[in-house]
């Protein structure tokens, strides 16, 4: 049996059409929107409605003064009109492309940067979208858990022009607790452990979940895939029996990793 793995695929329909080939089954793990491109500031969301130019400053900000952030990008939505049906639309229509590509029988979760409402208008017969479920392939059982965490103490995100699917550790526990006898652990955040939270280029840590963590030390799955931190301090570690592994940011590598059994 062999499986390919992607997350983080950020917009890039191209290459998601070709992630399956040669593989029994696909699976994706979250982020098939690209909001705001840091690599190619003139695509993405952002850079569709702003221009490279401000999606550069917006960047630059972030990387280096995030407390100005916030007013800048207040300023750049209120430019426009009805920021909320313009960024919809422009979901919409990258989720079009995206799960139009999904061509191999596809299993996915979202991330943080998807809109999971919206999926059910765009899945088919050959996508099954999972979160909080436990699903057999291949004779192995694979559980899926969506979304990222927000930080502790953090009930809520203030609303916005785009939602993203952000959940506090809590409610991601509720969703981990659903799932027995799991073989392949399926999720877009990775396990609380800090070589596998750590991006060494954005040089800060992403927040990782504990109840993940716990379900590998209990249930010893085969594998634990993940995504969501895009250059990490390691892309892969064992925790007991379990070979937890960043399957990469797929938007850029284009390569699927592949599990065989």
């Amino acid at each position: 049996m062999r499986v390919h793995v992607v997350s983080d695929v950020h917009g890039n329909a191209e290459a998601l059409a070709r992630a399956g080939d040669g593989a029994d089954a696909l699976v994706v793990l979250g982020d098939l929107i690209d909001f705001v491109d840091y690599h190619d500031h003139g695509r993405g969301i952002l850079g569709s409605i702003f221009g490279a130019d401000k999606v550069r400053e917006f960047a630059r900000l972030r990387r280096e003064h995030p407390a100005e952030l916030p007013a800048f990008a207040r300023a750049l939505w209120g430019s426009v009109g009805d920021p909320a049906a313009i960024v919809e639309e422009a979901v919409r229509t990258q989720y079009a492309r995206l799960f139009a590509a999904m061509t191999a029988q596809t299993y996915a979760t979202p991330g943080n940067v998807d809109t999971p409402d919206l999926w059910p208008e765009f899945t088919h017969p050959g996508v099954r979208m999972l979160d909080g479920e436990v699903v057999e392939i291949g004779g192995l059982r694979f559980g899926f858990v969506g979304g990222a965490l927000l930080p502790p103490g953090i009930a809520t995100r203030r609303p916005g022009v785009f939602r993203p699917y952000l959940r506090t550790e809590d409610d991601f526990a509720t969703g981990v607790a659903a799932l027995t006898d799991v073989d392949v652990m399926c999720t877009h955040v990775p396990p609380d452990l800090p070589e596998l939270t750590y991006d060494v280029v954005a040089r800060r840590a992403e927040f990782g979940s504990p109840s993940l963590l716990d379900l590998i030390h209990k249930q010893q799955p085969r594998w634990a895939v993940f995504g969501h931190v895009h250059q990490p301090l390691t892309p892969r570690t064992r925790v007991g029996y379990t070979e937890c592994v960043n399957v990469g940011h797929f938007q850029r590598t284009e390569r699927p990793y592949v599990l065989r059994w």
